[in-house]
């Protein structure tokens, strides 16, 4: 096997995949604090079918990144990382000015079913990371993708909220001039490092996404924490599914101050994972700070759910940075679950678990905030969904004991 081609600058060509990891993200969130308005403009629809428009739009955008994902890392294995990666670039950018400029609904479904399709470039920028460095060195870059992943949450939504208030459609004609000049960019900055001789050719059998969750039953031990987690990210989705319906519905708000309140969610999330999880895990262990993070989120989600004042929910943003303790904690628990050959798989099938807790998650809530927001609504009730996270976040509680007990003793 021929070794990958190293670039002979490094720093243009990490500096080109962090830039598209954080554009990938950041293309996210930055529609966050003007869909409403956008969907509402198209459509003419009031803002509880909006809501619900929205949730269904998500649920095709996660649907396609889920079945894409692995698809785009086979083909970069069959064709090489540039020619995927800049093509997908390309195709990211062209489809963001198509839903800047969509006139009709089904023009944003068109254009969210390629943005799915088009934001799989994670993967693809890991094993470039994977292709260019050492083993000792690719932690430390793998690390800085991460943060180019988490960063761009933070950024897109306050980007979104005030880009949005020059007009609903502006974040997107901006994301996809920044996609295109970066596209641009990695055109002379990018090589080739996966050499010809080392490519295989594609097989749809190694593009199958559900294959890392079914790997999971061989391990009894997690199966049980799996389930109990994946209730949990049903409800965690609700935050950004409904966070903008609700707070337009609740308080009035502008795209501005949903955009920042999105980002400051974000900062809060970065510093409970990055710095507080570590002093928890060693004061507490990984059992009880899997508590602590099960009962922030319950608290939170409830709290948002009887809001009446701004102030209200800020305090519950920051009581909710604590559920950011509860996803290291029971990667950690799990991990120990399973031999050091399987560690990898375990990965493999918790990420497609999310995946798909963020398809079946954004039509159930945004359903349940435009019944409860609509005309044959029993009661106008805006925080009905973040009441429904909060029970979803009791009862994957009450799932989790019986296997973090078994932890503990």
């Amino acid at each position: 096997m021929t070794p990958p081609a190293v670039p002979a600058n490094r720093k243009l060509a990490l500096a080109f995949i962090f830039i598209t990891v954080l554009l990938d993200s950041i293309g996210f969130g930055i529609i966050l604090p003007v869909m409403p308005q956008l969907i509402m403009e198209v459509t003419g629809e009031e803002l509880s079918r909006a809501a619900v428009i929205g949730g269904w739009l998500v649920f095709l955008y996660a649907s396609m990144n889920f079945f894409m994902s692995p698809v785009m890392g086979n083909l970069s294995d069959r064709f090489g990382r540039r020619p995927v990666l800049l093509l997908t670039l390309v195709a990211y950018g062209l489809d963001y000015i198509l839903m800047g400029w969509a006139p009709t609904l089904i023009w944003l479904v068109i254009g969210r079913l390629i943005s799915g399709a088009t934001s799989s470039t994670y993967s693809i920028a890991n094993a470039y990371i994977a292709d260019i460095f050492p083993p000792e060195e690719r932690a430390k870059n793998f690390a800085l993708m991460g943060a180019a992943f988490g960063g761009g949450f933070i950024l897109g939504p306050v980007l979104g909220g005030f880009l949005g208030e020059l007009g609903p459609r502006v974040p997107f004609y901006a994301t996809a001039v920044l996609a295109l000049t970066n596209a641009a960019f990695g055109f002379f900055v990018l090589p080739e490092t996966l050499a010809k001789e080392n490519r295989r050719p594609f097989e749809w059998r190694r593009a199958n996404p559900l294959g890392a969750l079914r790997h999971l039953r061989k391990y009894p031990l997690v199966f049980g924490l799996v389930g109990a987690y994946f209730v949990f990210m049903v409800a965690h989705q609700a935050l950004p599914s409904v966070w903008a319906y609700f707070t337009i519905a609740n308080f009035d708000w502008s795209q501005r101050e949903i955009g920042l309140s999105l980002g400051f969610a974000g900062v809060l999330m970065m510093i409970s994972q990055a710095f507080l999880i570590r002093w928890s895990i060693d004061l507490f262990g990984q059992v009880r700070t899997a508590y602590i993070g099960l009962t922030c989120a319950a608290a939170s989600y409830l709290g948002y759910a009887f809001s009446t004042e701004t102030w209200m929910v800020y305090l519950f943003l920051l009581v909710g940075a604590g559920q950011g303790f509860l996803g290291p904690a029971v990667q950690g628990i799990m991990s120990s679950r399973v031999p050091a050959n399987a560690q990898g798989e375990l990965q493999g099938g918790l990420g497609s678990m999310v995946s798909l807790a963020a398809i079946v998650s954004p039509p159930v809530m945004t359903g349940v905030f435009g019944y409860f927001t609509g005309p044959s609504a029993p009661v106008y009730y805006p925080g009905a969904s973040y009441l429904l996270a909060g029970l979803l976040v009791l009862v994957s509680f009450g799932l989790f004991l019986p296997h973090l007990r078994a932890k503990s003793g």
